[in-house]
């Protein structure tokens, strides 16, 4: 029998080995074959438990809380204030009076107690309208607070969506990675049969080994990133580190976001810029309140006592007796007080004031040019991903039939290994830009989203 007779019948059991290796594809869900099963998380499950558990989102709105709590029209100097006090004085003295040489006074241990108490009411009834304005600062700082949490919400959901794909695509890394290994370990198959019928030396088959073991090597420091991926998202959801989990949503990406959508939603969403509008209005308010502290301040006072004074050692003439003193009854009136002149202190806050509330306008112009320039850099970077993503996508095609071909025709004895090895590494390179690509668009989207006040809705 002719050798290329016997080499064919002698590969004939790996004959169809090409075709029979499933290939990768990054944007599916399947369980990489080295990971262990786990409990499935959707992306909605990862964003409920960060709305619920996420240590920022709670900071913040217990900062709301408090902010809600500040809005009372006592606090703002509205109601009046009501305050009851109590005194009791015990006295134990020794008493030595004269009123000539030959008429000494004296007592020793004498006692006598005093008792107080009364009830006062205070009220402004006018102080320039600071009250209310003071009400309306107040208000206008919950509203502030409320869109400094929402903005804490999107970010932190944003940050949970990247790492929750994060972690897809670290696992569609270990796919490709196990498909390269099927097809190492393939190679390895058939040049041991080659080897066998004498048609090759056995350094191809160490070779092929070495190839293999390194492919080997990236597949566990791949299933550490995935690991530390996965520990990076339970921190953010406020879990265990190690809680394990396998995500069940795939990385897909929106590819017809519209820039002019986007800017409207900045404008008319955006949680930092109305932010920024309402830190205007405080500013604003801040110099009223000063301007308001020029005019006179009126109230009303009143107030009901008890004082009762007894005293145990007290002199009728020359006889030692006691006496009890006693007052008790209603006061009221009212009271103004008139700023007249305190060292020009009114007209430097009031300066100050204005400052600060041109400082709030500029902020609110630069919040507003940082957000455009922000949505204009995620849009471009959209774009350009998205077209790399239709590259990608039809590269990756092309590789893995190069791949399948060059099996096939190092099978048949036409390729060398280098040239195998060569095309498998195209493959996984490959795979590999495909998913960070996917995963560099979906980031834009996410930030283009987050930007335009879309990405959480309620």
């Amino acid at each position: 029998m002719k050798l290329p007779t016997l080499l064919f019948l002698s590969l004939l059991p790996f004959a169809s080995l090409a075709q029979q290796i499933p290939k990768a594809r990054p944007n599916q869900l399947a369980r990489p074959a080295s990971v262990p099963s786990a409990p499935p998380l959707s992306l909605q499950q990862a964003i409920a438990e960060a709305l619920q558990h996420n240590y920022g989102i709670l900071l913040s709105r217990q900062d709301e809380q408090i902010a809600q709590n500040n809005v009372t029209r006592g606090n703002a100097g509205q109601l009046p204030s009501l305050t009851g006090n109590l005194t009791r004085t015990f006295n134990n003295n020794n008493i030595n009076q004269r009123f000539g040489e030959a008429d000494p006074r004296i007592v020793n241990g004498a006692s006598s107690n005093a008792f107080n108490t009364n009830v006062t009411l205070g009220w402004t009834i006018f102080d320039g309208f600071g009250m209310f304005i003071a009400y309306d600062r107040l208000k206008t700082l919950r509203q502030q607070q409320q869109q400094i949490t929402r903005a804490t919400v999107e970010e932190t959901v944003e940050t949970v969506t990247n790492a929750y794909y994060d972690v897809v695509r670290q696992a569609g890394k270990i796919t490709s990675l196990e498909e390269a290994l099927k097809i190492g370990q393939a190679r390895i198959d058939l040049t041991q049969a080659q080897v066998d019928v004498g048609v090759s030396a056995k350094v191809e088959v160490l070779t092929a080994r070495v190839d293999y073991n390194a492919d080997r090597s990236l597949l566990l420091q791949q299933q550490q990133a995935l690991t530390a991926a996965k520990i990076t998202l339970n921190n953010l959801l406020g879990r265990t580190p190690r809680t394990d989990f396998a995500p069940s949503d795939s990385l897909t990406v929106t590819r017809d976001l519209n820039q002019e959508t986007i800017t409207a939603g900045i404008k008319a969403n955006n949680p930092r810029l109305a932010q920024a509008r309402l830190g205007v209005d405080v500013a604003t308010y801040d110099r009223r309140l000063i301007r308001a502290s020029r005019f006179p301040q009126v109230g009303l006072v009143s107030g009901y006592g008890l004082t009762r004074n007894i005293n145990n050692a007290a002199f009728a003439g020359t006889t030692l007796t006691s006496s009890v003193n006693q007052v008790q009854g209603l006061n009221y009136g009212v009271t103004a007080s008139v700023p007249i002149f305190n060292g020009f202190n009114l007209r430097r806050q009031e300066q100050n004031a204005r400052v600060a509330e041109e400082q709030s306008q500029l902020t609110l112009a630069q919040t507003d040019l940082q957000l455009d320039a922000d949505a204009a850099t995620a849009f471009a970077q959209y774009q350009n991903y998205i077209q790399l993503l239709d590259l990608e996508e039809t590269n990756i095609q092309l590789a893995r039939q190069n791949v399948a071909i060059a099996l096939e025709r190092y099978r048949l004895g036409l390729l060398t290994p280098l040239a195998l090895r060569e095309a498998q590494r195209n493959e996984l390179d490959a795979e590999t830009r495909l998913l960070d690509i996917r995963y560099s668009a979906k980031q834009a989207e996410i930030a283009l989203r987050r930007l335009s006040g879309e990405l959480v809705r309620g």
